[in-house]
């Protein structure tokens, strides 16, 4: 077969504001898709540009390389199981570049980029089987039969980032052959899992935020009630034991009987984000305030202060409430995109600033620390604490996930490189919500924002800010039209004594949600000044491991040590920090006073709590600091976010 990848022509902007991750049929806001919200620079506009400019073909060079793409070729040509490369799950990472693709052509398109996604696109078409099964490491001679290891096969959890790259295409381009594929698999999958069928799940949650999408996108129910059953059905034990337990997929207790996130952090937060989307489309209001109660619980005593989740090793999980080691900290990368898409999915069905705090907090801390600068290399986990100076990777080798302490170019296990491409992609569709009456405003970065109220009011935002760099957010109405409807402007939970400037009045507004109702005219101006100054952060006792310890967060950005900025190349464990003495800035770098104390090398780890007779003071030195995303860009070093206090 032969398959026409020759680029079309593409429209300039999507049509009808698409670009949409989530649309949800009903809601308390209106996600605003990329024909509505472009980020035109800063932090933001920056790492976009990286992504679309390095990172999509990095990772497209990867898969490639490591025979992941080759399998599609080899699944088409009667070529597996003998010339299959990666592991259960690598087919996912080709449909996450896709999505990555197709969300960055809808902002930006490109007839190279438009080319090389329909020849990926081609490739993975001629390996669907009539029925529409789509997979290349089971069901074929010599493979094991499909669906015969639903805990760890991840069959439908590819499946479901296959059927996310299509929705993300239908949004922003129309149906296409990516569409087509997308739909018979899903057809396959209620076919084979539905009342009549497999009365199981996957090991690994996807396939249910996925279905829920395809639905919105196609308005086939089928699929809706397939996601049902597949939320309804975990929790009931119809997968076997394992040796984390059935919490570790979320088959311990039903969705809506839980009481905190746990287990695999992915799992859940892709388990939770389907949830609501369920109770979303079937008013389900019970169920919605179930997975809000689990999820603020999961906040308030299971998340860093980067605000990353996942305290353990051995199984990617959860730990329990407050245990939150930052030198065990794995935090992964794909966990942290997991819980942007929860947040952002309870956001939208029940408004609330909280949740665009956490996303805030989590894509500057977790999700922007992955890739390096020149989106290349990842981190696959986020300690918040290196004792050991880092080690650089091989950058022509891929290296075992969580085992390189500098960022890597590729993993064995390389589901964040492709997850952050996606993410930032896909940004602009995070900025900003509409309701009946007006705009909502929940990331802040130099942006456009046009877009059209339900009653035919037409709103034009100019939004002009070098934030987080400082806090002064100036929002001007543009466009010809005037019209009375609100703005409305997230205040961070840290701004303390944020100032709203609006007709001429400067006025202090509390954190949460400030509102500007008036008649906008063109050239109309609304300012925030959010206070972005360093500060020193506490944890609540009950988390031991950090007892006696202070962060730095300078506005969103958590902020860390790195032995290359201390004198004589100290440890960062032998830092002490006066907390009497707040956080400065000089030439736009921040430091804390503190002293720096170097570490015994006895033959004993403890020692009298009084410091022996005649020794000397330790010296006052200015320890500098840096952004927590900004660390390991210099070299190898040891680091650490929370320091000791004096």
């Amino acid at each position: 077969m032969t398959h026409d990848t020759t680029a079309p022509p593409r429209p300039a902007t999507v049509p009808d504001g698409g670009g949409r991750p989530v649309a949800p049929s009903s809601g308390r806001l209106r996600p605003l898709g990329l024909g509505e919200v472009r980020i035109t620079g800063g932090f933001w506009g920056r790492r976009q540009e990286v992504n679309a400019t390095a990172t999509l073909a990095h990772i497209e060079r990867w898969l490639e390389r490591e025979g992941w793409l080759g399998n599609f070729d080899a699944a088409a040509e009667g070529r597996l199981p003998e010339d299959r490369r990666g592991r259960e799950f690598a087919d996912s990472e080709t449909y996450k570049l896709l999505e990555a693709m197709a969300w960055e052509l809808g902002r930006a398109p490109d007839a190279d980029l438009e080319r090389r996604y329909r020849a990926i696109v081609a490739r993975v078409a001629a390996a669907q089987e009539p029925d529409g099964y789509l997979h290349t490491h089971f069901g074929r001679p010599g493979q094991a039969p499909r669906y015969s290891d639903l805990e760890w096969g991840h069959e439908l959890y590819c499946f479901g980032h296959l059927v996310q790259a299509a929705v993300a295409r239908a949004r922003t381009a129309g149906e296409d052959e990516l569409v087509g594929v997308a739909r018979r698999v899903a057809d396959h999958v209620c076919a084979t899992f539905g009342d009549d069928g497999i009365r199981s799940v996957c090991g690994h949650a996807e396939i249910e935020p996925a279905l829920v999408e395809l639905y919105r996108v196609t308005g086939e129910r089928r699929y809706l009630e397939q996601a049902r059953l597949f939320l309804e059905r975990r929790g009931t034990q119809v997968l076997d034991d394992v040796e984390f337990g059935r919490s570790y997929f979320q088959d311990d207790v039903p969705l809506r009987d839980a009481t905190v996130l746990r287990g695999h952090a992915v799992r859940a937060t892709y388990l939770a984000s389907g949830g609501v989307d369920l109770a979303v489309e079937t008013a389900d209001d019970a169920l919605l305030a179930a997975i809000a109660a689990q999820t603020a619980r999961a906040v308030a005593r299971r998340t860093y202060v980067t605000g990353g989740i996942g305290s353990r090793h051995q199984d990617e999980a959860f730990g329990d409430d407050f245990v939150l080691p930052p030198d065990r900290a794995y935090s992964e990368t794909c966990a942290g995109v997991g819980s942007v898409m929860l947040h952002w999915r309870l956001l939208l069905a029940q408004g609330g600033a909280h949740h665009a705090d956490l996303v805030e907090r989590t894509l500057y801390n977790v999700v922007a620390t992955s890739p390096s600068p020149q989106g290349t290399s990842f981190y696959y986990t986020n300690t918040l604490h290196q004792r050991v100076p880092t080690t650089v990777p091989d950058a022509d080798r891929a290296v075992p996930r969580a085992a390189s302490s500098m960022r890597a170019p590729w993993f064995a296990v390389s589901c964040c490189p492709t997850n952050v491409a996606r993410t930032f992609a896909s940004l602009a569709a995070y900025a900003a919500t509409a309701d009946d009456d007006g705009v909502q405003l929940h990331q802040y970065a130099p942006a456009e924002i046009r877009t059209t109220l339900p009653d035919g009011r037409a709103v034009a935002l100019d939004v002009a800010t070098r934030y987080p760099e400082d806090g002064v957010v100036v929002v001007t109405v543009a466009g010809e039209a005037t019209a009375t409807w609100t703005l409305s402007l997230r205040v961070p939970a840290w701004a303390h004594g944020a100032v709203l400037v609006a007709d001429g009045e400067r006025s202090e507004v509390a954190p949460g949600t400030v509102e500007v109702r008036r008649e906008f005219a063109p050239g109309d101006e609304v300012r925030l000044e959010l206070p972005v100054e360093p500060r020193f952060v506490v944890a609540d006792p009950r988390v031991d491991a950090v007892r006696g310890c202070v962060a730095v967060q300078r506005g969103p950005e958590v902020l860390c040590a790195e032995s290359v900025d201390l004198p004589g190349g100290a440890h960062v464990d032998g830092l002490r920090v006066d907390t009497s003495a707040a956080p400065v800035e000089r030439d736009g770098r921040t430091s804390v006073r503190g002293t720096v104390v170097p570490a015994p090398d006895d033959d004993w780890p403890y020692h009298d709590a009084s410091a022996p007779p005649g020794a000397p003071a330790p010296a006052t030195v200015e320890i500098p600091l840096v952004p927590y995303h900004d660390w390991a860009t210099r070299g190898p070093s040891t680091m650490r976010v929370w320091l000791p206090a004096l």
